[in-house]
C-alpha cells in the first residue's frame, strides 16, 4: 500500500484556517488551563532538562487549527508587503542585507498563549503558492521531528532552503525551546546566499505567563563579506513591558579579518525597525503593520491537485471540529490520525522498510546536526493558493 494514500481518505476535507497576525489575542480561559496542565507536568522535572523526548499529548482544545508546518510556510508565503522584492532590488551589499535583516524579522509571528499547532506526521507536507513563489514543506523525521522547506520565484530568480528542528529545555521558570537548524535565502541575480538562523521561543509562566521570541540571529554572506547580528528583546522577569519585542543589532564590514560597523539596528519586531549607516541616515527596514496584518488565508484552486499528505487535509476533520468547537468530533479525528500514523510504522517495520523522505535529502553529522536539501531544483505551482 502507498503510504501517501493510506494517510487520508479521499473524502477528507481540505481546511485552512486564518494565518496568525499582528491582530492575535491570548484566549485567557485556554491560557488558564494550559499553564494549570503545565505546572502540573513539570512539577518533576529538573532545570536544564531536554524536552525532546518528553512526549505530552494535548487534547485539541489547546490546538490551533493548523500544525507546524503550516506555521513555518505562513511566515514565508504570508505577508502584506513584497519583502522577497525588496532584497533583491537593493543595490548594494548593504541595501540588500539591510532588507534581508527586514524579511528575516517579517518572518518573526505573534503567538497565542494557551494554544499551539499540531505536530506534524512523518511525511506530512504543506505546497502553497503565492503569485510567482511556490513553496514546499515535508516533515521529513518524527523522531525527532525535523521539517524541510523549500521555495523559489522563477520570476524573481530568488530560492530558500530550511532545515528546522527544536531543542526544548525546561529553564525552571520558563520552557526555551531552541529552534536548530539553519535558513539559506538566496538571491540568485547577484550570486548571494544569506544564511541564517531564528530567534528562540521561550514559554514563560512564572512569575508572569506568556510566549516570546528570544536570543541572537546572526545573518551572513559570505559573497559580500557582510554580516548582521541581531537581538530579540522579551518581557523582563516581572514581565515589564516597556522592552517587549524589542530588536537591537548592527550591520558589520569584514576589513582584513576585523569587523567594520556600518549601520545600527533598533526597534520593535511588532512595530517598526529602523537603520541607522555611520552617515546619520535613517531608514525604516520593517513596518509590521503594513507586513503582517490583516493576512489572508489560502485558498484551494485545485482541490483534485492536492495531495494526501497535505497538512490542510491530513488535519481537516480535526481542524473543522476547533473551528465550529465540536471538541468530541476534534478528538475523534486527531486520535484517528495519530493511530494511523502508528498502524503505519508497525507495517514499515514488519517489512523492515526505512522510510525516507519524498521531496529531500536528510542527512545528520555531529557537527552540523541536521541538514536537508531539496530533490527538485524548482518547487512546482501548487493547488493552494493566497490571493494577492
Amino acid at each position: 500500500m502507498d503510504v501517501d494514500e493510506s494517510i487520508v481518505s479521499k473524502c477528507t476535507p481540505i481546511v485552512l484556517a486564518k494565518p496568525l497576525s499582528l491582530e492575535e489575542e491570548s484566549d485567557a480561559e485556554k491560557a488558564s488551563n494550559l499553564l494549570r496542565h503545565v505546572l502540573t507536568i513539570i512539577k518533576d522535572l529538573r532545570p536544564g532538562l531536554d524536552l525532546i523526548s518528553f512526549k505530552y499529548k494535548a487534547p485539541p482544545y489547546y490546538n490551533m487549527p493548523k500544525s507546524h508546518l503550516q506555521c513555518f510556510g505562513e511566515s514565508v508565503y504570508c505577508l502584506g508587503d513584497d519583502m522577497l522584492g525588496k532584497c533583491n532590488d537593493g543595490k548594494t551589499g548593504v541595501d540588500r542585507l539591510a532588507a534581508v535583516v527586514g524579511w528575516s524579522i517579517s518572518t518573526t509571528r505573534p503567538l497565542i498563549f494557551g494554544v499551539f499547532p499540531y505536530n506534524p506526521i512523518l511525511g506530512e507536507t504543506h505546497h502553497v503558492s503565492r503569485g510567482t513563489l511556490n513553496v514546499l514543506l515535508e516533515q521529513v523525521s518524527h523522531q525527532p521531528p525535523v521539517a524541510a522547506l523549500h521555495a523559489t520565484d522563477e520570476k524573481h530568480n530568488i530560492e530558500m532552503i530550511w532545515c528546522h528542528h527544536f531543542s526544548p529545555k525546561y529553564r525552571g521558570t520558563c520552557v526555551e525551546t531552541e529552534m536548530c537548524g539553519k535558513r539559506q535565502l538566496k538571491l540568485k541575480n547577484h550570486g548571494e546566499t544569506y544564511e541564517m538562523n531564528c530567534p528562540n521561543l521561550v514559554f514563560k509562566f512564572l512569575p508572569t505567563k506568556g510566549l516570546e521570541w528570544g536570543g541572537k540571529v546572526k545573518i551572513q554572506c559570505q559573497e559580500n563579506g557582510l554580516t548582521a547580528e541581531i537581538s530579540y528583546k522579551g518581557l523582563g522577569f516581572l514581565g515589564r513591558k516597556a522592552n517587549s519585542r524589542a530588536i537591537n543589532g548592527n550591520i558589520f564590514g569584514d576589513q582584513s579579518n576585523f569587523p567594520i560597523n556600518l549601520c545600527d539596528i533598533y526597534g520593535h519586531w511588532d512595530r517598526t525597525v529602523t537603520l541607522k549607516d555611520n552617515n546619520g541616515n535613517v531608514k525604516v527596514i520593517y513596518n509590521a503593520r503594513e507586513v503582517i496584518s490583516n493576512l489572508k488565508a489560502p485558498l484551494v484552486h485545485d482541490p483534485k491537485g492536492v495531495w494526501a499528505t497535505e497538512s490542510a487535509k491530513v488535519w481537516g476533520e480535526v481542524s473543522q471540529g476547533i473551528m465550529s468547537k465540536d471538541w468530541k468530533k476534534a478528538k475523534k479525528a486527531k486520535k484517528e490520525v495519530e493511530e494511523r500514523q502508528r498502524e503505519i510504522a508497525k507495517q514499515r517495520e514488519s517489512r523492515m522498510e526505512k522510510w525516507v523522505p519524498k521531496h529531500f535529502k536528510l542527512s545528520y553529522s555531529k557537527e552540523n546536526g541536521w541538514d536537508c536539501s531539496p530533490i527538485q531544483t524548482t518547487v512546482p505551482p501548487a493547488p493552494i493558493v493566497v490571493p494577492i
